[in-house]
C-alpha cells in the first residue's frame, strides 16, 4: 500500500515529466468518469479545489445543486503505462464532495467507505479478493465490437488455441506496472473468455483496483485490435462472465473466519456472515447483478450459481468456502458479475454479512450435493430457493427489504431503483431477433 505525501506527488510529477492528470470518479451505475487537468493545476487539485458539474452525471444531483468537488486520494496516484512516455499521463481516484466540503452521499466510493467504517467500529477489517472474467472479441472494419473470437480455447488452454494469450500477457504486465500483484491468468471455459486474478486486499483498495482493472483490460485489448467486454452474457449458449467475490474479516490481525476447533474450520463469526449473505442475497441481486443481461448468465447449465445455498466443497452452491484454512479462510460469493459497480456491490455484501453478525443469524446446514442435478421437488425439500430470474424480480426483492435502502442511502437507492425500472421497461418493449425468428412466418 502506497503512502504518498503531497510533496511526494509534486516531486514525482516533476521528475517523471507528467503533463496531464486525470481525476477519476465512479458514477452510481459503475461508469468511470474523469476531469483532466494539466500539471500546472496539480496543487489546486491537491487542495481539493477542482470543481465539476454534478448535474451532468447520471444519478448525481439536480441542476440547482450541481457544484461538486473532487478530493484526490493521493495513495491512488498512478502514471498510466499505456500512454506516451513524453508528457506522461497520471491519475488519481477521487472522492466526491459537496460545495460545503461534506462528502457527497451519492458517491459510491463514500458508500463503501461508510460501510467499511461500520465494520471497523465493530473491530473488523474487510478484505476482498475478486475473480474477474471477461471476453475478448474481434472488431469489424469500423472498429466496432463483434462477438467473433477466432478462439477455440477452453479452460486453461494455451496458444496457439488461445488467441487471446498475447493480449492477456500484456494486460498483466501493464497491471503490474500499476502496482497490482497478479496471482493467476488463464483462459476460461468459453471461447474468447479469460480471467486474471489479482491479490486480495482491503475493501476500498480492491474496489479501486477493480475500476482500474477494467480500464486497463479495455485499453490494452484495443491496442491488440480486440474489444474487451465485462458484459455478463454476451453470447447465447456458452458460459457467461462472473466476478466471484472472496471476502474475509480480520480482527487484531487474525482471520476472524477461522476456528481450528470447528469441523469446517469456520468460526461463529463466519457462520453469522454466511447467514447474513443468504438472508439478503435476493435483495442485493439488483446491485451485484445489475443488468437485464445479468440474469441470462444466472441460469442452470453454465456453471453460474442460481440456487441459494452454501457449501465448503460444492461449486454448484451460491456461497462456497474455498479449501484454504487459517489466514486464507474466506467466504466466496459466486453470483456477482463484473458489470456491477464494485463500490456498491462490496458495500451491500459487507453490510449483509455484518447484519448477520450483529443479529447472530444462524446459517443453515451446508449443501454438499450437486444442486444442478436435483429436481425442483428435491430442492424444495431441502429448502433451497433461487435467485431472482430477471431484473424486474430482482428490483422487487430489493424494494421488499429495507436493508438495501439503509446501506445505499435514500438518494442512491431511489436513483438506482428508478433507473433500473426504466432499464427493464426499455428492454421489455423491444422486439428481439428471437421473436422475429419464432413468430414472423408462423403468425
Amino acid at each position: 500500500m502506497r503512502n504518498y505525501s503531497r510533496d511526494d506527488i509534486i516531486n514525482i510529477v516533476k521528475e517523471q515529466d507528467v503533463k496531464f492528470i486525470r481525476l477519476q470518479f465512479t458514477d452510481v451505475f459503475g461508469q468511470l468518469k474523469n476531469v483532466a487537468i494539466t500539471d500546472s493545476q496539480l496543487e489546486k487539485a491537491l487542495d481539493n479545489k477542482i470543481m465539476f458539474d454534478g448535474s451532468s452525471i447520471e444519478g448525481f444531483v439536480r441542476i440547482e445543486e450541481s457544484d461538486m468537488y473532487l478530493f484526490p486520494d493521493v495513495n491512488t496516484f498512478e502514471i498510466l503505462p499505456w500512454r506516451q512516455q513524453t508528457g506522461k499521463v497520471a491519475r488519481f481516484i477521487c472522492d466526491v464532495h459537496k460545495s460545503t466540503g461534506e462528502p457527497y452521499e451519492g458517491d459510491p466510493r463514500y458508500i463503501l467507505k461508510r460501510t467499511i467504517k461500520r465494520a471497523n467500529d465493530m473491530g473488523y477489517d474487510f478484505l476482498v479478493g475478486p475473480e474477474l472474467e471477461f471476453f475478448l472479441f474481434n472488431t469489424d472494419d469500423k472498429g466496432q465490437p463483434t462477438t467473433d473470437t477466432h478462439d477455440d480455447g477452453g479452460y486453461f488452454d494455451l496458444g496457439p488455441v488461445d488467441h487471446g494469450e498475447d493480449a492477456r500477457r500484456d494486460i498483466c504486465l501493464v497491471l503490474e506496472q500499476m502496482g497490482f500483484e497478479i496471482e493467476a491468468s488463464h483462459h476460461e471455459v468459453a471461447e474468447g473468455q479469460h480471467e486474471i486474478d489479482f491479490k486480495y486486499g482491503p475493501g476500498l483498495r480492491t474496489a479501486d483496483n477493480i475500476m482500474t482493472f477494467k480500464l486497463a483490460v479495455k485499453t490494452v485489448a484495443k491496442r491488440h485490435g480486440l474489444h474487451a467486454t465485462f458484459m455478463p452474457k454476451p453470447v447465447f449458449g456458452i458460459n457467461g462472465s462472473g466476478m466471484h467475490t472472496n471476502m474475509s474479516l480480520s480482527k487484531n490481525g487474525e482471520n476472524a473466519f477461522y476456528d481450528p476447533n470447528d469441523k469446517q474450520g469456520l468460526s461463529a463469526v463466519a457462520y453469522n456472515y454466511i447467514a447474513g449473505l443468504l438472508a439478503h442475497v435476493k435483495a442485493i441481486a439488483s446491485v451485484t447483478n445489475p443488468l437485464v443481461n445479468s440474469y441470462k448468465r444466472l441460469v442452470p447449465g453454465y456453471e453460474a450459481p442460481c440456487y441459494i445455498a452454501w457449501s465448503a466443497s460444492n461449486r454448484s452452491s451460491l456461497i462456497r468456502i474455498p479449501g484454504t484454512r487459517g489466514a486464507g479462510t474466506r467466504v466466496e460469493l459466486r453470483c456477482p458479475d463484473p458489470a456491477s459497480n464494485p463500490y456498491l456491490s462490496l458495500a451491500v455484501c459487507l453490510a449483509a454479512g455484518l447484519d448477520g453478525i450483529e443479529k447472530n443469524m444462524q446459517a443453515p446446514a451446508p449443501t454438499d450435493r450437486n444442486i444442478f442435478s436435483l429436481s425442483e421437488e428435491e430442492r424444495a425439500d431441502l429448502g433451497i430457493e433461487s435467485l431472482p430470474s430477471n431484473l424486474k424480480a430482482a428490483i422487487a426483492a430489493t424494494e421488499a427489504d429495507p436493508f438495501v435502502r439503509e446501506v445505499l442511502g435514500n438518494h442512491v437507492y431511489e436513483t438506482y431503483i428508478k433507473a433500473k425500472k426504466h432499464e427493464y421497461d426499455q428492454y421489455r418493449i423491444r422486439v428481439t431477433q428471437w421473436e422475429l425468428d419464432s413468430y414472423m412466418k408462423k403468425y
